[in-house]
């Protein structure tokens, strides 16, 4: 595309994710950054994010997840646009773009664990290069989304995947048939920082290592093999077996009624039921459409005072569904 035919504003749509598998290593002595052993699955709830030109970069939030979503410069979707406006003036010699007007439609629950502001920057890059005229090719948004935080070159890719080094260093996991979730939402939310400093102080990683512990702090976990062939198989209960969240007991310390949402899963009769990365949201898989339905129904009735909605994945990543001209 030339730039003289880019459209003046772009709608893209961007799912929400959930970690079938979520090992954590030691922090990084140097960066404190946790080596991650993880397999992405997006599902096909998303949040959708407009970006048209303007003449000074904002930011505006609709939605029912809207509340407590900053408008300004410290959300990572304001950052994604700056950020790419950069990158286009340092690598394709052009000036710096135009800035963006960008509306977010926030249908992915808020410090839930499911990556919605991730998921917000990775539109808002998809988004804006499409009007700047499509100079960056996908690598290339990849590595901008690398720069921004370890979920949002997933919130590029979607479907599922197998993430190492912080999460960013993704490749394709083969599976087959859907999966299908109900999704609980806490009605609070939890900070990520304060998740791994938790998972930090239980493991004995909060204080400065020892001769004896210097080896095993710099021991990166071992991707899921057990998970990744049974993705191969299509079979809920066979992929349940192998479902795992290091961050979960953390999660469940800094708000024990987690554990109540997770018990109320089985007892309707969800195959099971994890935290969904840092938490608070509980993911419970079920065996069909029609049986998430009926979770649905059950979890509303026994935990009236949380959010419960249902979704199918794999689903596709960020996507363009409308141009403007």
């Amino acid at each position: 595309m030339s730039r003289t035919d880019a459209p003046r504003a772009a709608t893209v749509r961007v799912p929400a994710k959930v970690n079938l598998a979520l090992r954590v290593g030691p922090p990084d002595p140097d960066s404190g950054y946790h080596p991650l052993a993880t397999v992405f699955h997006a599902v096909d709830l998303c949040d959708e994010v407009t970006v048209r030109r303007a003449r000074s970069t904002s930011l505006q939030v609709t939605g029912p997840f809207r509340e407590g979503v900053p408008a300004d410069p410290t959300n990572l979707a304001w950052r994604a646009a700056e950020l790419l406006r950069e990158n286009y003036a340092r690598t394709c010699g052009v000036r710096r773009p135009s800035p963006v007007a960008i509306t977010l439609e926030k249908n992915i629950p808020v410090a839930g664990g499911m990556a919605g502001g991730s998921a917000d920057a990775a539109g808002v890059l998809l988004a804006a290069n499409e009007l700047w005229g499509e100079e960056l090719t996908p690598l290339d948004l990849q590595d901008v989304a690398a720069e921004l935080g370890a979920d949002v070159p997933f919130g590029l890719m979607g479907g599922n995947a197998l993430g190492l080094g912080r999460g960013d260093e993704l490749s394709t996991v083969l599976s087959q048939g859907e999966l299908h979730w109900v999704f609980c939402v806490a009605t609070a939310g939890l900070r990520t920082p304060d998740v791994y400093r938790e998972l930090d102080r239980q493991l004995g990683w909060d204080g400065p290592p020892t001769p004896e512990t210097s080896a095993a702090r710099t021991a990166a976990p071992e991707p899921p093999q057990e998970l990744l062939q049974a993705l191969r198989t299509g079979d809920p209960h066979e992929i349940a077996r192998h479902l795992e969240n290091d961050l979960q007991a953390p999660a469940l310390a800094l708000q024990p009624g987690l554990q109540a949402t997770l018990d109320a899963g089985r007892e309707v009769g969800a195959v099971t039921g994890l935290v969904s990365g840092s938490g608070p949201t509980v993911a419970l898989l079920c065996e069909s459409r029609e049986h998430a339905i009926d979770v649905s129904v059950g979890m509303a009735a026994l935990r009236p005072e949380i959010q419960v909605f249902t979704a199918t994945g794999p689903a596709p990543g960020a996507r363009v569904v409308d141009t403007r001209h």
